[in-house]
C-alpha cells in the first residue's frame, strides 16, 4: 500500500504561485511513475504532469513553461510547483502513485485562482 497526502492548496490572484507537496509513505520502494491529476468544477479529469521513475516528466499543453514537477526521495515528497496561475487552472489537485495494480490517489487539494 502507498499512503499520499497533499498540501499547499489555497487561493491566489492571477499570475500567483502555488506549490503542491505530496507526501508519499508505505511501500513506496515500487513505484513506477508519480503525477497530478486536475479537475475543474464541470469538466473531466485531466492529467497535469507525471514524472517517471528514472525517467522524463511529462506535461499537459496548459501548463507547459508555467509547472514544474519534482521528486525529493530523501523526503518521500514530489512537488507541483505552479508560477503564471490563470483562472483556468482553478480545480482540485490529486496526486497519484503507479505500481502495478490500480493506482494510489492523495485526498486532494483545491486549487483556487481568482481574476
Amino acid at each position: 500500500q502507498v499512503q499520499l497526502v497533499e498540501s499547499g492548496g489555497g487561493l491566489v490572484q492571477a499570475g500567483g504561485s502555488l506549490r503542491l507537496s505530496c507526501l508519499a509513505s508505505g511501500s513506496i520502494f515500487s513505484i513506477t511513475a508519480m503525477g497530478w491529476y486536475r479537475q475543474a468544477p464541470g469538466k473531466q479529469r485531466e492529467l497535469v504532469a507525471v514524472i517517471i521513475t528514472g525517467g522524463p516528466t511529462n506535461y499537459a499543453d496548459f501548463v507547459k513553461g508555467r509547472f514544474t514537477l519534482s521528486r525529493d526521495n530523501a523526503k518521500n515528497t514530489m512537488y507541483l510547483q505552479m508560477n503564471s496561475l490563470k483562472p483556468e487552472d482553478t480545480a482540485v489537485y490529486w496526486c497519484f502513485a503507479r505500481r502495478s495494480g490500480p493506482d494510489y490517489w492523495g485526498q486532494g487539494t483545491q486549487v483556487t485562482v481568482s481574476s
